[in-house]
C-alpha cells in the first residue's frame, strides 16, 4: 500500500470536527459517541483512543469552539478594561451562536490548561485598573455567566419545539403601559441591540466598588440612622 492509498490515520482534531459538524445537525440531545463513530466510518472504542468518555468530548468541544472562535479572548496592549468587557461579551456570545446548542453545550464548564494565559492576561488588565483579583475573576464569572444564559435564551426560542409561551404576544398598553414600553424595547427589539445595552447595564454597574467588604458612601450614616 502505498502513501497515496493509506488509510488515513484518525486523530483528536478529525473526532472534534466531526462531533462539531454533528452537533450542528442533531443537535446535543442526539449527539452520542455511537453516531460519531458512524460519522467517522470507525468502532465506538476507537474514539476513546481520544476522549475517554462522552462528558470529556463535549469539555473538548467546547473549549474548541472557545479556541477557534471567540476572537477578543485577550485584551490589547492599551484597551481599556470597559471596551474590553464589552468586545469580549460580543465576541464570545458570536462564537456560542455559531453552533447548535452552543449555549448548552458550554454551561457548567470550566477553563482548562489552554485557557489559563488568557484568563491571566484578562486579570491583568482588570487588576490593573484597580480591582483585586478576587473582584476581578467575580467579575469575568459574571459576564460569562451573562452571555451564556442569554444565548441560552437565544437558542431556546430557535428550537422547532420551543414553548408556546415564547411566542405570546405583547402586552395590553392599555392596561400595563409601562410594561408594553419595556416589552416593546426588549423582547421586540433588535437581538443584537438589545444584548449590547444589557451587556451595557452590567459593565457600566462593574465600575462601581466591587469589593463586597467595602461599604458604599453613606451607608454607615445610614446603619446609624437605622439602628
Amino acid at each position: 500500500m502505498t502513501a497515496d492509498t493509506r488509510p488515513h490515520r484518525l486523530n483528536r482534531d478529525d473526532v472534534l470536527r466531526a462531533a462539531l459538524d454533528l452537533l450542528n445537525e442533531i443537535g446535543i440531545d442526539a449527539l452520542s459517541t455511537r453516531r460519531l463513530a458512524e460519522r467517522l466510518g470507525v468502532q465506538s472504542p476507537t474514539l476513546y483512543w481520544h476522549f475517554r468518555n462522552k462528558a470529556a468530548l463535549l469539555d473538548a468541544m467546547s473549549e474548541a469552539i472557545v479556541l477557534a472562535h471567540h476572537a477578543h479572548a485577550t485584551p490589547a496592549p492599551g484597551e481599556r478594561w470597559q471596551d474590553w468587557l464589552m468586545t469580549d461579551g460580543r465576541s464570545f456570545r458570536r462564537a456560542l451562536l455559531g453552533y447548535r446548542d452552543g449555549a448548552r453545550l458550554h454551561a457548567g464548564t470550566r477553563p482548562g490548561e489552554s485557557q489559563r494565559a488568557a484568563i491571566e492576561a484578562r486579570l491583568g488588565l482588570l487588576c490593573a485598573a484597580g480591582l483585586a483579583p478576587g473582584p476581578a475573576t467575580l467579575l469575568l464569572m459574571s459576564v460569562g455567566r451573562f452571555v451564556v444564559g442569554w444565548v441560552l435564551e437565544e437558542q431556546s426560542l430557535q428550537q422547532p419545539d420551543a414553548r408556546p409561551s415564547a411566542t405570546v404576544p405583547g402586552p395590553d398598553a392599555a392596561l400595563y403601559p409601562l410594561l408594553a414600553a419595556g416589552w416593546a424595547a426588549t423582547v421586540g427589539g433588535d437581538a443584537d441591540t438589545v444584548f449590547e445595552q444589557a451587556l451595557r447595564l452590567l459593565v457600566d454597574g462593574a465600575q462601581a466598588p466591587l469589593n463586597p467588604w467595602e461599604p458604599r458612601p453613606g451607608a454607615a450614616a445610614a446603619s446609624r440612622q437605622t439602628g
